[in-house]
């Protein structure tokens, strides 16, 4: 039989293998993916389906910016950081083919002056694993919450995404009503009508956060 002050040291020691092990394998632990919007390469765009007068046949509107920031981290088993993921698209510097229309939008339907950025958090990447090994495509849904106005709404996007070196590029596409978040679908005499569908793409390139 061994005696008291062994047996407490046994313990001891098997307490602290345990709980060693256990911190070894927390989440805290678990070496993390963080890219950031690159400077360069990111462009987001709308696109609403519209009958003009004067158009006999309908056409769509469409509006981009490059203005994008933000960064996404993964935890290696390809679960989302989620706070600390978080993308920037600035409303307020959309651009179509017709400053009458942009200037609307600004000002009547996402009144950038008070609210000039939409924000997506992603949540879950659905149907790939990270990270993607060089040269490869891999086609999957991102779910996340995106904010526009200040009205918050769940969002699944289709992504295309391909590993270019270290860096990260693709497109990602999501769609939704005007009704979603509580946005006026555009009136103005030259418009006969707009689709209620709001179609979102995101051209992207995310490169490794440095930055640490």
């Amino acid at each position: 039989m061994k005696p008291p002050l062994l047996v407490s040291l046994a313990a001891l020691a098997a307490l602290s293998g345990a709980a060693a092990q256990s911190k070894s394998s927390s989440p805290s632990n678990v070496e993390r993916l963080r890219y950031v919007v690159a400077p360069t390469g990111n462009e987001a765009r709308y696109r609403v389906r519209e009958q003009l007068v004067g158009f006999d046949l309908p056409n769509d509107a469409v509006g981009a910016t490059k203005a994008i920031t933000g960064r996404v981290v993964v935890e290696s088993d390809g679960k989302v950081v989620k706070d600390s993921s978080k993308i920037l698209i600035d409303l307020s510097t959309l651009k179509s083919d017709k400053g009458r229309r942009d200037g609307y939008l600004r000002r009547a339907s996402l009144e950038t002056s008070k609210y000039p950025k939409a924000e997506m958090v992603p949540t879950a990447l659905q149907g790939v694993v990270v990270p993607l090994a060089p040269g490869t495509s891999k086609t999957f849904a991102v779910v996340g919450d995106l904010t526009i106005r200040g009205v918050t709404h769940p969002t699944t996007w289709q992504v295309t995404a391909r590993a270019e070196g270290k860096d990260i590029v693709g497109t990602a596409a999501t769609a939704f009503t005007f009704k979603d978040f509580s946005l006026e679908q555009p009136r103005a005499s030259v418009v006969l009508s707009v689709a209620d569908t709001i179609k979102l793409e995101y051209d992207f390139r995310f490169v490794p956060d440095t930055a640490r």
